[in-house]
């Protein structure tokens, strides 16, 4: 695992759990990380980040419409 050190002002109040947190949430909801991997950096279950994650802004589950109606108009054209 990389090492990345951060410098906050003094006066940022901002702990290492919520620096990670918010660290790992964004990147998840960019697609940088997958969801072990972002509940790996925090020091969590991938269950507890999940539940966490609505305080960051960030869903679960990451589809884009498009591809959505892609998979539908696919499934449509494969079924019986």
């Amino acid at each position: 695992m990389k090492t990345l050190i951060l410098k906050f002002p003094e006066n940022f109040s901002i702990d290492e759990k919520e620096a990670k947190m918010t660290l790992a949430a964004g990147l998840f909801k960019k697609g940088k990380l997958t969801l072990g991997q972002a509940a790996e950096l925090v020091g969590l279950s991938k269950r507890t980040f999940m539940e966490l994650l609505a305080a960051y802004d960030t869903e679960i589950i990451n589809y884009p419409p498009e591809e959505l109606d892609n998979d539908l108009a696919n499934a449509k054209d494969y079924s019986i």
